[in-house]
């Protein structure tokens, strides 16, 4: 399985960022995918997670901020950002694999910056 996350850049306080996650390869076997982010110095933390079944999980920092959506003829997954704030600062990843988070998953793209900032 390949994941190509794309769509970080640069945004003030209270702007909006939408990232994507096309995945490719054996995504049969994909249960669940996952968008995960770590700030400089700090551990990497789940930010929001989708099962095959349509159930959605958002950690607490971005409920009501946050929402996922997904292209399924384009096996791909969307992370619409609104009200972004500094801290929301991180590299962002992508992850997919044959479990649910928060048990870890396999698969892993490359991370893409998001930076909040006046």
């Amino acid at each position: 399985v390949q994941l190509q996350a794309s769509g970080g850049g640069l945004v003030q306080p209270g702007g909006s960022l939408k990232l994507s996650c096309a995945a490719s390869g054996n995504i049969f076997r994909i249960v669940a995918m996952g968008w995960y982010r770590q700030a400089p110095g700090k551990q990497r933390e789940l930010v929001a997670s989708l099962t095959n079944s349509g159930v959605e999980e958002y950690a607490d920092f971005v409920k009501g901020r946050f929402i996922l959506s997904r292209d399924i003829t384009k096996d791909t997954v969307f992370l619409q950002m609104n009200s972004l704030k500094p801290e929301d600062t991180a590299v962002y990843y992508c992850a997919a694999g044959t479990k649910i988070p928060p048990d870890e998953l396999e698969y892993w793209g490359q991370g893409t910056q998001v930076t909040v900032s006046s």
